[in-house]
Formats: C-alpha cells, structure tokens, sequence
C-alpha cells in the first residue's frame, strides 16, 4: 500500500468501527525501553528489504525505532509533517519518499487507538507485546520474591509476638496471617500489630 493509498483509506474510515483496535492500552508505560531485538535473518530476507531502495530501507528502519518512543507505544501518527519532523527530514522530502512504489510506511495499517487512528505494524506490533510480557514477567517475579521474603520475615514476627512455633511452622497460617496484615494493618508489622493480627484470626475476623 502507498502512503497516498494509506492516506485515503484513514480519511475514509476515521469514524468507521471497522479498523482494528490496537491490543496496547494509551496509558501502557515501557519505562526503560531501550532494547528491542533484531532478527537480521527476518529483515534480510523481508519483502521490504528486497523491493525498496536504500534511501527508503533506511527511513522505513528508523520508524520501527520511531514508533517505541509513542503513544501508544509501536504506533505512528498518521499526519505527514509530523512523520517527517520525526524522521529529520523536511516535508517535500518525505512525500517525494511516499511517492515511490514502495514507502518508509510499508505494511503499516491505520487502527483505532480509542478515538484516535494510528499506524500499526505487525512487527513493530510483536516487538511491543514480548517486550510487555517481559515487563510483566519481571514485576511478578520481583512480587514473588518480596512476598517470599514477606513471609519468612513474619514467621520469625510470630514467635516475637508470643505466639508459638507451632504456628509460624504452619505455611496455611502464615498466609492468612500475611493476607489480613496486608487488608488491614498496612506499613511496619511490629510486634503489637502482628499480634493484633493474630487475637484477629483466633477470633475467627
């Protein structure tokens, strides 16, 4: 598809219900996204790659790295000055770019991004989403191992308490235990508070 074909078809559907919904929120944050990996076999041997020429290979790479930095992140805007501010270039250059049987905005697709249209494209797309996971991943790897240590902390919190080992053996209690600390006694878990806990859950609360 062309640029002046990509520019036809958003001024068509802007309102239409029918474009794909972009699957990453406006608010989805990648703080510290700096690295994306590079399958050089996959761009080498792309459709791209093979049909463009340098000039365009080159800008069409730099909106792959482009679009991390956006909102939503992996889209583009769909606005010609804008794309070319982007780029560095000025904006006869860029539609001359556009011009060409193949663009700089090959395979990008406009979508909705809740009232907005935007560019996707299924690589950059794919980059996003396994970059995502891997943050979700290490958040809930990072709330393993603080609940882990949470948790080892409050059975040696038990026995400063009062109460006996018996107890802060038991693996069920603890975590009762730990879920109403958590629901009701929020910050530092001294001595009194863990035993309010505990006279909480002998009282059945």
């Amino acid at each position: 598809m062309t640029h002046g074909k990509a520019s036809r078809v958003i001024a068509q559907v802007h309102d239409a219900s029918d474009l794909p919904e972009y699957p990453i929120a406006p608010d989805e944050r990648l703080e510290g996204h700096f690295f994306v990996p590079f399958w050089f076999n996959r761009w080498l041997n792309s459709d791209f790659r093979l049909r463009a020429s340098a000039e365009v290979r080159g800008y069409g790479l730099d909106l792959f790295f482009i679009a991390q930095n956006q909102s939503p992140v992996g889209t583009l805007p769909t606005d010609d000055a804008v794309l070319a501010k982007l780029l560095m270039i000025d904006l006869a250059t860029w539609k001359d770019l556009c011009s060409r049987e193949i663009t700089p905005l090959h395979n990008w697709r406009p979508c909705r991004c809740g009232d907005e249209v935007r560019l996707m494209h299924p690589v950059v797309t794919e980059q996003v989403l396994g970059a995502l996971k891997s943050k979700r991943d290490r958040i809930e790897a990072r709330e393993r191992e603080r609940e882990r240590k949470r948790l080892i902390a409050l059975k040696r919190q038990i026995l400063e308490a009062g109460g006996h080992r018996g107890l802060a053996d038991s693996a069920d209690y603890v975590a009762r235990l730990d879920a109403w600390l958590i629901e009701n006694c929020p910050g530092n878990r001294t001595p009194a508070r863990v035993r309010e806990a505990m006279e909480a859950l002998d009282r059945g609360l």
